[in-house]
Parts: C-alpha cells; sequence; structure tokens
C-alpha cells in the first residue's frame, strides 16, 4: 500500500519525473518488444535505453514551463496523448513494418491495413498500456496541495533535459554519421533518437519540403543532370518486337511471387498465370520497391521510373509537378492514347490529380462502373466485374492505346464471399494468410476471364500485357504463416524473397522465358520501352532495361536497403547473399554510396519540380 501521507508531500518536479518515468519505460519496452528493433551490439542497447528520457522530459515539462505550479491536467494529458502515440506508432508498425510519419497522417484515409481491420493488429496485452493512466490519474487526485516549481528548479530540469536531448543526438550521430542525410532509414532513426525525436525531426521534414520547390532553379536543374549515371542503351535482339502494339498493363493488389507455381491443398494458386509464364518473358526475381504510398508508389515507379518518397505518397504530396511519364513517351512517339482503370473512388490516392500530371487521358473510376452490395468487397469494385465491365470501355479507346488496371480484391484483410473461392483456403495457424490464398486464386480467375473475352473480342494478339505485383501481401508481422505455407524457415534469405513479386510482360507470339535478372518496379519503364522500340535520352530516371541490367548494380529499397549480386544489406548491417551470414560492413559501402546518390537525386527531382525547367517536347 501506498503511504497517502508521503504521496501529499511530494514535491511538483519530483510528480513530474515519476510520470515521465512511467511513459519512458512504457516506450522502452515497446521499442524492445514492440517494434522489435534490430540489435547489432551493446550500444544499440544503450541507444534505446537512453534516446528518450530527454525529449519527454522536456515535453512533460510543459506541464510547469508557465505557472508556479504543476498542471495537472497538462500533466495528465500529455501522458495520456504520449501513450496514444505509442500505441497508434505500434498498430502502424505491426502492420506495416515502418513509422508513421506525418504525411501519411494527412492521408490516412488511405491507408487500407490500420482502418479496414484494426482488431488484426491488437494483442491480447495491449491494455497493459493503459493502466498506469489510471495509476497516475488516482495519484494525481491524491497529491493536491505541494505541487508548486520554484524558478531555480525550472531551469535545472530544463537544462538536464536540454543536455539530455543533445547528448542523445551525439551517440545517435557516433552510431550513424548519415543519420539525419538517411532519414529514410525510418529503423535507425527510431533506434538512435527514440519515437518522440524521430516524430519531432519528421515533422521538421515536413516543414521544410515545401521550401525546397521555391529554392531550386534552372541551374540546379542542370547540375542535378550532370550527377546522374549515364546508363546502357544497349540494344537486344528483342529491341521494338512489340512496337505499334497496344498495351494493357496490370498491377496485380498485394501479389507476392511464392504464388506463382504454388500448390496449397494439391490445388494451383495462380493457374491461369502458371499457363501465361510459359509463353512470357517472366521476370522472377523482382522486388517490391514502394514505401509509405503502396500501390500509388508502384504507379509512379513504374510511369517515371523514380523512386518513391520515403515519407507519405508522391501522388498526395506532389501532383502539380511537371512529369516525363510513361503516357507522355508513348504519345510523344507513337501517338498513344493512355487510360486507367480502377473500380474505386477517382479520389482514392489523389489519383483523380495525379493521373492529369501523368499524361493520361481517361480515367474510369467506381462512377463509370455499375457497383452493387454483392459485386463488391473489401476497396472496391471485385475484380471479375471490373474486367468483365472494362472491355466495352476497352474497346472504345482509340488504337494503339495504353490501359492500366488496378485490382482490388486481393487487398488486406482479404476477404471473400464464399461463392467467389476458386480454392479453400490454406490451413495454417495464421487466418490471414489462409484468407490470402483465396483471394489471390480468384484474382487468377479474374485474368483467366478477362484474357478470355479479349481473345473473343479480337483484341489480343495486337497487344502486349504486362503483368506486375504491386507490393507485398503478408507483412513480416504474418511472416510466419508464411514460413508454415511454404514449410521454409525463418531466415533473412527467405524473408527477402518474399520481398520478390511477379513480372509477366506476354508479347502474343513471343516464346516464353524465365529471366532471373534482379530489379525491381523501377526497371519496368525502360524495358517496355526496349520491346516497343523507342529509345529516349532518359536523363531523369534511375530505371534499367532488365535485358541488359547490370547484375551487380544494387536494388535499392526506400529505406535504404539494397541487394546486390553478392550482398544484402538489410537493417544497417551486411550479409553474404549467398548463405545470409554477416560480412564485413566495408563490402557494402561502395553499393551505400549509389543508394545514397541515387535516393537523394531522385527526392530533389520531386521535391524541387526540377522537370518544369526541362523542356521534353510533351504536354502536362
Amino acid at each position: 500500500m501506498l503511504n497517502i501521507n508521503r504521496l501529499k508531500n511530494i514535491t511538483g518536479i519530483n510528480l513530474t519525473f515519476i510520470v515521465t518515468s512511467i511513459l519512458w519505460l512504457k516506450t522502452v519496452v515497446v521499442c524492445f518488444v514492440g517494434f522489435n528493433l534490430s540489435i547489432q551490439s551493446f550500444f544499440d542497447i544503450v541507444l534505446i535505453l537512453t534516446s528518450s528520457i530527454g525529449s519527454l522530459l522536456f515535453v512533460m515539462g510543459f506541464s510547469f514551463y508557465f505557472g508556479e505550479k504543476i498542471n495537472r491536467l497538462i500533466l495528465f494529458g500529455l501522458l495520456f496523448i504520449g501513450t496514444g502515440v505509442l500505441y497508434g506508432d505500434l498498430l502502424y508498425y505491426r502492420f506495416y513494418i515502418d513509422f508513421v510519419t506525418i504525411p501519411i497522417l494527412f492521408q490516412f484515409n488511405n491507408v487500407g491495413g490500420l482502418s479496414a481491420s484494426t482488431i488484426e493488429l491488437m494483442s491480447p496485452w495491449d491494455p497493459f498500456l493503459f493502466i498506469d493512466l489510471f495509476i497516475v490519474g488516482w495519484l494525481l487526485l491524491k497529491t493536491k496541495s505541494t505541487l508548486t516549481v520554484r524558478k531555480q528548479s525550472k531551469r535545472k530540469y530544463l537544462a538536464v533535459a536540454s543536455g539530455l536531448v543533445v547528448l542523445t543526438i551525439c551517440f545517435g550521430l557516433i552510431k550513424s554519421v548519415h543519420l539525419f542525410s538517411q532519414s529514410y532509414d525510418r529503423e535507425q532513426m527510431v533506434r538512435s533518437l527514440g519515437p518522440l525525436n524521430y516524430h519531432v525531426y519528421d515533422i521538421g521534414l515536413g516543414l521544410k519540403s515545401p521550401l525546397e520547390l521555391l529554392l531550386v532553379t534552372e541551374a540546379d536543374a542542370v547540375a542535378l543532370e550532370e550527377n546522374l549515371q549515364q546508363k546502357d542503351y544497349e540494344r537486344t535482339e528483342l529491341f521494338g518486337i512489340a512496337k505499334g502494339k497496344n498495351i494493357v498493363l496490370f498491377t496485380l493488389e498485394s501479389t507476392q511471387d511464392f504464388v506463382i507455381n504454388q500448390s496449397v491443398n494439391g490445388e494451383e494458386v495462380t493457374p491461369f498465370l502458371n499457363e501465361l509464364i510459359k509463353e512470357s518473358f517472366y521476370f522472377n526475381q523482382i522486388y517490391d520497391q514502394t514505401a509509405q504510398g503502396k500501390t500509388s508508389d508502384a504507379e509512379f515507379m513504374i510511369d517515371t521510373s523514380l523512386y518513391p518518397l520515403a515519407s507519405g505518397s508522391v501522388f498526395v504530396r506532389r501532383p502539380e509537378n511537371t512529369y516525363y511519364s510513361l503516357p507522355h513517351i508513348l504519345k510523344e512517339h507513337d501517338q498513344y492514347y493512355a487510360a486507367t482503370f480502377h473500380g474505386n473512388v477517382s479520389t482514392f490516392w489523389n489519383r483523380d490529380v495525379m493521373y492529369k500530371a501523368l499524361g493520361y487521358n481517361e480515367f474510369f473510376s467506381k462512377d463509370n462502373y455499375s457497383v452493387t452490395e454483392d459485386n463488391s468487397v473489401n476497396y472496391g469494385l471485385k475484380d471479375i466485374p471490373f474486367f468483365t465491365q472494362s472491355v466495352d470501355y476497352l474497346k472504345d479507346l482509340p488504337e494503339p492505346y495504353y490501359a492500366k488496371f488496378l485490382t482490388l480484391t486481393n487487398h488486406f484483410p482479404f476477404l471473400l464471399d464464399e461463392e467467389d473461392m476458386f480454392i479453400d483456403p490454406a490451413d495454417t495457424d495464421e487466418d490471414v494468410v489462409n484468407r490470402y490464398v483465396t483471394t489471390v486464386r480468384y484474382l487468377d480467375k479474374s485474368l483467366e476471364v478477362f484474357f478470355e473475352k479479349l481473345k473473343v473480342e479480337g483484341m489480343y494478339v495486337d497487344t502486349v500485357f504486362v503483368l506486375v505485383g504491386d507490393h507485398y501481401g503478408i507483412s513480416e508481422k504474418y511472416e510466419g504463416g508464411l514460413n508454415e505455407l511454404l514449410d521454409e524457415e525463418d531466415t533473412l534469405i527467405n524473408q527477402v524473397k518474399h520481398q520478390q513479386i511477379p513480372l509477366i510482360i506476354h508479347v502474343p507470339g513471343q516464346e516464353g522465358e524465365t529471366i532471373a535478372t534482379q530489379g525491381g518496379e523501377i526497371d519496368i519503364r525502360p524495358t517496355l520501352l526496349h520491346l516497343l522500340g523507342i529509345k529516349i535520352d532518359d536523363r531523369y530516371s534511375f530505371g534499367h532495361n532488365l535485358f541488359t541490367r547490370n547484375s551487380d548494380h544494387p536494388v535499392i529499397f526506400r529505406d535504404g536497403s539494397f541487394i546486390s549480386e553478392n550482398y544484402i544489406y538489410k537493417n544497417n548491417s551486411c550479409y553474404g547473399k549467398q548463405d545470409g551470414q554477416a560480412v564485413d560492413p566495408q563490402q557494402c559501402e561502395p553499393y551505400l554510396d549509389v543508394v545514397r546518390q541515387e535516393l537523394t537525386l531522385s527526392d530533389n527531382i520531386i521535391f524541387g519540380d526540377v522537370l518544369r525547367f526541362i523542356d521534353e517536347g510533351y504536354e502536362k
């Protein structure tokens, strides 16, 4: 039992320390257990233990900075808000294995995972994060009289808090001299600075980004171009084999490469795609490079060959920019008409605005379809009625056309009506994985239906089809169920392999080939242009033709990690690609220089709207 009389005599500063200590303890526990931050040395443990103390003390001090006494309501409010932010971070991390940023909060209605099935992300242990609120509330009620704070105590308190914040920053820079220039590595930021300092720095980045647009000049655009590496424009015998053909591109929602040729309970998960790859160029080592923008990031990379933003989505943050996109290139060279099809509302991820900037002539969205409660699920129109209804629109497009289709049904939390199940759910301990199998099978069936309709309508032969998974479906939270499904061990090599997405380019009449070149979504545009026989002076892009791509050029991810021919860089550590064993970090350093350069240059192009200075002879 607590001594009530002793509580009544507690000082204001001591009370603030007690409440701060409680929030600090919760933060440390969440960092170690909830965020599962990678620990590479004892210094990492020290960082996690100490990084939050100074900032939490500083913030909690707002309960007395402007008065002579502790304001109990403010003190409790700060604890409540701090706990809420911490829990929000935890829920977001559980699905996305990432940390919330300010831009993503402003576009949170676009983030499907949390809003659709928050219950899936909760843990029975979560209530323990909130128990202290009742204890502290009781404590504040019992300490009614002696909560004054002297000016001298305030100065000492503020000096200690500020000193600890400075010490935290110093420790972080000791850990990584690139800490702030690599702010896209959010795990490193949180581990080194703590969640609160990370959020403060993230707010600063958000305030800074509009200024970059004002400061960039045409001279900066020229200088930036000179820093870009020249790519190899070597031609192969495939150059121009699809010249003048219509293009139909599918972004396959949440589709990972492991589903290809995978069977569950003796049934193929993707029987149609399995047959299609036999007559297609099938790239089986393509990686998901998306960030917080997910599908919109995939679209952006495919159309522009630029990297997505580390925080938020280009579709929301920079839709007013000038872009030299795939629709612009196709119009310029072969007078293509560009249209995009999506069974959700046109404003989702700001597509109605961004598609205009990317040069699309027409956008068919939910308003163009007959959408009912029976033919929709989760985030919009089911894929089979979506494709069925789209055929008539596709027939009316001027030729040649570039038509992009965004599928929807295979979206977390992978819900499907029983009559749409063409395969039984898997039997693992993870329900999300079990349901994922059924929605992928439904997606596969919808593609089969669409292809058959195009053949009947005579629209198949003169079309090149590009099918690509947009991003992962099974996040690391559900990795255990995926390993069970695939009968694999939880190893670094398998974790990296699960980042692969299928890329299939089908040119009717062309012999099929499986191509093991490593690459990412950013490489799709130059690869497709090669087949179309279009050569451009692609100065402001970072993609490589997958038919000629240098095998040792790293596949770069938005968090600063990469995969090269022989190495994997993940969680700020360097590993051998063949065995997943840690190697000397110096082996990865030359590739990291390339990573930093490309991500920085891409960000500069986007935030500075550099292409507005470049006359490429196209209309925005």
